[in-house]
């Protein structure tokens, strides 16, 4: 199941703390759940990071996949 992160607070009105707080909850999100796309060879995979691809291409666009709906 696929979670929607909260809508960004307004950071500026943010304390350290919570600052923390909301940068660990967007990197929660990302575990494991990063597509990748090579540029060069066209593969794509899911990942944790972004990272080069099995061909050697460092052309790697990247997406969180949270980003996209499930409908």
């Amino acid at each position: 199941m696929k979670t929607n992160p909260p809508h960004p607070p307004n950071t500026a009105a943010l304390t350290p703390d919570q600052r923390n707080l909301w940068q660990g909850l967007l990197q929660d999100l990302n575990q494991h759940n990063i597509l990748c796309h090579c540029r060069q060879c066209d593969r794509e995979w899911v990942s944790s990071e972004p990272q080069p691809c099995v061909c050697g291409s460092s052309a790697i666009e990247w997406f969180s996949c949270w980003q996209f709906p499930d409908d």
